[in-house]
């Protein structure tokens, strides 16, 4: 998959600001964007909300380093996607299997929180990933913000396509989506989001992608 991913992209200011005071902080931190990881040609895309301030944003991995990744390395090794249940540092081995992690925002947000105008200006190199998917591919949206982007990056309109959980979306011409609340840890510590319910949307999932 070819994608437009810039790793020295400083289009939104305030992202960019932050970046560098955390990287004055923590200079071993990796504070750039993060790359998208696994497959070349996926027929599974992972999209999340956006870097953690000591996960992706320290190790230059998504959903690496930090509870976030918890549940997702998890699951994705135990239905067949992943080399590995743990994903430690960018250099601990593990890979994907017909699987590619991205995020909706490349760069870490203040406060986990990306701006409307900051989703919409990192949303070209969504919409690149996507138009790479390879036909009969799926996305999984973690979360409202990855749904809404995703749905918007493939053309469609939110009042037709609602983020719910475990419901899959059939956007025109484009690939399926499935939602999933977000593997965060107030997620599921709080039992919003249940290994049970996670469980149950990849095995909707391998129902579209028997494993190879």
């Amino acid at each position: 998959m070819t994608t437009p991913f810039d790793p020295h992209c400083r289009a939104c200011p305030r992202l960019a600001a932050h970046l560098d005071a955390v990287a004055a902080e923590h200079p071993d931190y990796h504070c750039r964007p993060v790359a998208p990881f696994g497959a070349d040609d996926p027929g599974l895309l992972v999209v999340g909300l956006a870097p953690g301030l000591h996960g992706a944003n320290a190790t230059g991995r998504p959903f690496t380093g930090d509870h976030a990744g918890i549940m997702l390395y998890e699951t994705l090794h135990r239905f067949g996607f992943a080399s590995a249940p743990e994903s430690r540092s960018a250099e601990d081995g593990l890979a994907l299997r017909d699987c590619r992690i991205t995020n909706a925002v490349k760069c870490l947000p203040p406060a986990n929180k990306p701006t409307g105008t900051e989703v919409r200006t990192c949303r070209p190199f969504l919409a690149a990933e996507l138009a790479g998917l390879r036909a009969g591919a799926v996305v999984l949206a973690l979360g409202r913000v990855a749904h809404e982007t995703t749905i918007a990056a493939l053309g469609g309109r939110q009042k037709d396509h609602p983020f719910a959980h475990g419901h899959w979306h059939e956007p025109a011409g484009g690939p399926a989506v499935v939602d999933s609340y977000h593997c965060s840890r107030y997620n599921t510590q709080t039992r919003r989001l249940t290994p049970a319910m996670f469980d149950a949307v990849f095995e909707s999932i391998r129902e579209r992608l028997p494993a190879t």
